[in-house]
């Protein structure tokens, strides 16, 4: 009889298993409503809205992360969000994320901080919960010590949330303005950005926007037709172009997101992630002791003939790559990034090829302001100079010229990286000052054969200093006296030997040997400590 029970026994035995093997196997509960919500934050709008948003040939919030961040690195913080707002049905449509997305990811393997504003939720807009997932995100970019990265594409204020949602920008702009100068911060604006919502970008280092799909302005068209009549539309009040060219607010355009999102990636290779940080070094094949003969051949130009400095910064720079920075505005000074043996330099130079290079109210707020940025985050400054002067007439006078070039003299004077300037031609009057000129606190200072270094041109001098002269002779002789006189005077007084000889300069160089001389200063001043000489902020004349 125990013969027969026995299989009975292990049968059931091994069904009980079977069934707690089941039972274990089976996802609780708990997890598959995780899986769903998150699922569900993760969806973001419905299908119709996702497709009206790539029927503006946009892209969605997740989707530029992904373009924007290394393959598999971003991490999501503040998913599942939602707004507190009882009015209007916000509440009830639990809505995850409030319509921004928030993380950190590695870019080219270096950490940073990144948020998106998902147009297709709620347009957008920004209510206090919103407004504080971005805050949170930048407290902890300040304490990561790491870049701070917005995408933005928002319809601005959330209305439902009234006075809540203003509160909400002033949150962000306090934090946009605590990290200034501590961590790099990057805008990307990929649609509308209007009203209180364009200062965060505006108080951030660079701003880039994209063609045909991005707009800021204080007020849209609408508002402006019915303050002052004139009809506008978005595009030319607020687009790329007006931005990038007029206001000075876009620093770099782009043809399409995707060509934005490179651009982003190749700035941040320049960048250090902090202050505390120097920007980081690429090995160059690039020979230190290139030679460049195109400067040998500028030695030989007619003072007044113009020329791009562009091609000069190009010869100059390993690999000739020059990451151009405000390149439609202000272009009678170009900045932007290059590496010398390497390293990280920052270029500011006078472009003869506009305006003969003179300096201006918009030039001077551009070159001040990069030169700052510079100044924060440890990266030396080399300015090419070829200068005339200040560009004269009514227009800049009233303008405030004199309060806006002192901010150019302001910044030069207050940096304290290394400082390195090379003039090329001409260095006239207070603008050779204001281009960081040696007793404005330049460390070398280099001059090419071809410079001339004076108060105002050899013509315009000999036409003060000797206009008894030139009128009492024959007016067939006058040009002939003048050009003799204006030799005269530039070999005396403007050339670089007699500037060099009064200490003005260090060193005319051989110009073909310009890179490798530039390279070698900049090694010996690698290392350069520089004390600033008031531990509180001094008050640049904005």
């Amino acid at each position: 009889m125990s013969e027969l029970i026995e299989p009975q026994n292990n049968e059931k035995k091994e069904q009980n298993e079977s069934k707690k093997t089941k039972k274990h196997r089976e996802t609780p509960q708990k997890l598959l409503k995780f899986r769903e919500i998150a699922a569900q934050a993760a969806a973001g709008a419905s299908a119709e809205r996702i497709k009206a948003q790539k029927d503006k040939g946009k892209l969605t919030a997740r989707e530029r992360i992904n373009y924007l961040a290394d393959e598999g690195s971003f991490q999501e913080i503040g998913a599942l969000i939602e707004s507190r707002c009882t009015d209007f049905g916000i509440k009830d449509k639990h809505i995850k994320g409030d319509g921004v997305i928030t993380g950190f990811a590695r870019i080219n393997g270096r950490k940073a901080a990144i948020f998106s504003q998902d147009f297709t939720q709620l347009g957008g807009s920004l209510g206090l919960a919103h407004a504080r997932k971005i805050a949170n995100l930048m407290d902890l970019a300040l304490k990561a010590e790491c870049p701070v990265i917005g995408i933005l594409d928002s319809g601005g204020a959330r209305i439902q949330e009234g006075v809540d949602s203003l509160d909400g920008y002033g949150e962000i702009f306090y934090r946009n303005t605590k990290s200034s100068g501590v961590i790099p911060q990057i805008s990307i604006i990929v649609g509308p950005c209007a009203g209180g919502a364009v200062y965060s970008p505006a108080l951030t280092d660079f701003v880039f926007m994209v063609k045909g799909i991005s707009n800021m302005f204080v007020t849209g068209p609408a508002v402006v037709k019915a303050a002052t009549g004139e009809n506008i539309d978005a595009e030319t009040l607020g687009g790329a172009k007006a931005h990038a060219s007029k206001s000075g607010v876009c620093h770099f355009v782009a043809n399409s997101e995707q060509d934005c999102y490179r651009q982003v990636k190749e700035l941040l290779s320049f960048l250090p992630s902090n202050s505390c940080e120097k920007a980081p070094a690429l090995a160059s094949s690039d020979p230190i002791e290139r030679k460049i003969p195109l400067l040998e051949r500028l030695c030989e130009m007619d003072p007044k003939k113009p020329y791009r400095i562009h091609h000069i910064i190009w010869w100059l720079a390993d690999d000739h790559r020059f990451l151009e920075v405000h390149q439609e505005f202000a272009k009678n000074v170009v900045i932007g990034f290059i590496r010398l043996g390497g390293e990280v330099v920052g270029v500011v130079a006078n472009n003869p090829a506009h305006m003969a290079g003179a300096l201006d109210i918009d030039s001077s707020d551009k070159a001040a302001r990069f030169i700052r940025f510079l100044n924060n985050f440890n990266i030396p400054i080399l300015t090419l100079i070829d200068v005339p002067g200040y560009w004269p007439g009514t227009a800049q006078e009233h303008g405030g010229i004199i309060r806006h070039g002192a901010k150019l003299l302001y910044a030069y004077a207050e940096a304290t990286v290394p400082k390195v300037s090379l003039i090329l031609r001409k260095a006239y009057g207070g603008a050779y000052i204001a281009m960081n000129s040696k007793y404005m606190g330049s460390d070398m200072n280099f001059a090419l054969p071809s410079a001339e270094i004076a108060v105002m041109g050899p013509m315009g001098a000999v036409e003060i200093l000797y206009s008894k002269q030139i009128k009492e002779a024959k007016p067939e002789e006058q040009a002939a006296i003048k050009a003799k006189l204006a030799q005269e005077y530039s070999d005396k007084f403007a050339s670089p030997y007699q500037t060099a000889a009064a200490g003005s300069i260090d060193e005319v160089i051989e110009p073909s040997e310009s890179r490798m001389k530039l390279i070698e200063a900049f090694k010996f001043l690698k290392d350069k400590k520089s004390r600033p000489y008031s531990s509180k902020k001094g008050n640049i004349p904005l």
